[in-house]
């Protein structure tokens, strides 16, 4: 079995958790819990004919006060930066996650997780996608997740889960 770091950065209330949680367990729930520090969680994933156990920190949201702790990015096979897609603030910040991941683990797959797609419309979430700067778009895999209907959770880390072990 191969085993692969994933971290999930992004701000403060972007669903981080909520989408280890949909894809560990298979649950979803309202109720807001801020992570502090790290948590850290274990989902075996199979790949054709690999066995890929991801070990996924969820890190706490971050802040202009309060940057990431760059030493829970150490070591990273693959990230997904979330931001809540109905909060433009937390996708404004995306490039600013991704430079901190860039600094200290070079060459890593990085997703995008638009989270929360289940409170837009389509049109709405389309609007997003094209006004997203261009440097995102076309550097970074992008997708739509919303871990309360669980839309797009599987396939982002599947497809990150992919990348990491080529």
């Amino acid at each position: 079995m191969i085993s692969k770091k994933i971290v999930l950065i992004g701000d403060f209330s972007t669903g981080k958790t909520s989408l280890i949680r949909r894809f560990v367990d298979n649950e979803f729930s309202d109720k807001y819990l801020t992570t502090i520090g790290v948590k850290i969680s274990r989902k075996n994933v199979l790949l054709e004919d690999k066995e890929v156990q991801n070990i996924i920190w969820d890190i706490e949201g971050a802040t202009e006060s309060k940057p990431i702790n760059k030493s829970y990015l150490l070591g990273s096979h693959g990230a997904i930066v979330v931001a809540d897609i109905s909060r433009k603030p937390t996708i404004d910040n995306l490039q600013k996650h991704i430079d901190s991941i860039c600094k200290v683990s070079t060459k890593i797959p990085i997703f995008i997780a638009l989270n929360k797609s289940d409170l837009l419309d389509e049109n709405e979430a389309k609007e997003v996608l094209k006004n997203l700067n261009t440097t995102l778009k076309s550097s970074y895999h992008i997708t739509l997740t919303s871990a309360k209907t669980s839309d797009g959770v599987e396939e982002i880390f599947k497809n990150l889960s992919i990348l990491m072990v080529k």
